[in-house]
């Protein structure tokens, strides 16, 4: 950028910054973002197996009101139910590799010049927890951190479509799951006419009308979250990456030290013209030697 500027126009990075500020400590995204990306992903499937569970107990409630064998009942009860746990067990384990994620992510930001994070790192974490601040705390952490990341001063749009599906996700499935503990509270326990097996069948299927906007919300909740999560984690590691310090390829002892370029050609010189005296200097004087003698001259006085 031209050096009449002194911040960045896209990121605002000041003037002469390293890409990251030496000295601050940084940590590894990639490896728990991608645990994070399968169990956000599996998570958004299980929960689509519970919502079509209930087409399972619709069709075993019209078997049972034919057969009249209220055990059918209980059986798609067990089914739907066992689906629900294993699909709450995965969703708590995606949350809480996602908060490690989000506090990694928040906190290599430290260490990135010009980041003007919302909130700090421990807020990546307390954000999810503390109630009603978890309706807007996640939201401004990640816009921030995605800002900080990928180089830009607007949050990304796809921050706001994650959030947004994510709580269509997060209240309705609550809503969802309220109504239809009461609905089920209300129907016979042992039904002995089709009324009674009517009951639970239109009690699925009112469940699975509930439950189509929260779907809705929880997948278009996962792939915005997966698709930041990868950009995020790539961004992140590219940039500690590029200011990684690169190390001579030789062997270094603790005294060596390494000449600058320039210097190596006096260097040389120097000690040519050393090597050359000593040279002249180990010659005898011809001066000095003796005189040949002469066969029939006389000695010199």
């Amino acid at each position: 950028m031209s050096p009449d500027n002194q911040y960045c126009p896209r990121c605002f990075t000041p003037l002469g910054q390293p890409a990251v500020t030496p000295g601050l400590p940084t940590y590894r995204v990639r490896g728990i973002g991608l645990a994070a990306i399968v169990a956000v992903g599996a998570t958004a499937v299980l929960y689509l197996a519970v919502v079509l569970s209930s087409l399972i107990g619709m069709a075993m409630a019209r078997r049972a009101m034919a057969s009249e064998n209220p055990d059918l009942l209980r059986l798609a009860a067990i089914i739907v139910a066992v689906i629900a746990l294993i699909m709450t067990v995965v969703h708590l384990t995606a949350a809480v590799l996602v908060i490690i994620w989000t506090w990694r992510a928040r906190k290599n930001t430290d260490a990135f010049p010009g980041a003007e994070p919302a909130f700090g790192p421990g807020w990546a974490i307390a954000g999810w927890l503390v109630p009603f601040a978890n309706f807007v705390v996640p939201a401004r952490v990640v816009a921030a951190v995605a800002r900080d990341s990928l180089w830009r001063r607007a949050t990304p749009a796809i921050v706001a479509v994650w959030w947004c599906s994510w709580l269509v996700f997060s209240v309705g499935e609550r809503l969802a799951s309220r109504a239809d503990d009461r609905a089920y509270e209300k129907l016979p326990e042992i039904p002995f006419d089709d009324a009674g097996y009517q009951a639970y069948a239109d009690m699925y299927q009112d469940s699975l009308l509930r439950s189509a906007l929260p779907a809705l919300g929880c997948v278009i909740a996962a792939v915005t979250l997966i698709l930041l999560i990868r950009r995020i984690s790539a961004a992140q590691e590219a940039r500690i990456a590029g200011a990684t310090p690169q190390w001579p390829t030789g062997p270094v002892w603790p005294a060596q030290t390494w000449p600058a370029a320039g210097a190596a050609q006096p260097a040389a010189a120097a000690q040519s013209a050393a090597a050359a005296q000593s040279a002249a200097a180990a010659q005898p004087d011809p001066a000095a030697q003796p005189a040949a003698e002469v066969p029939g001259a006389a000695p010199p006085s």
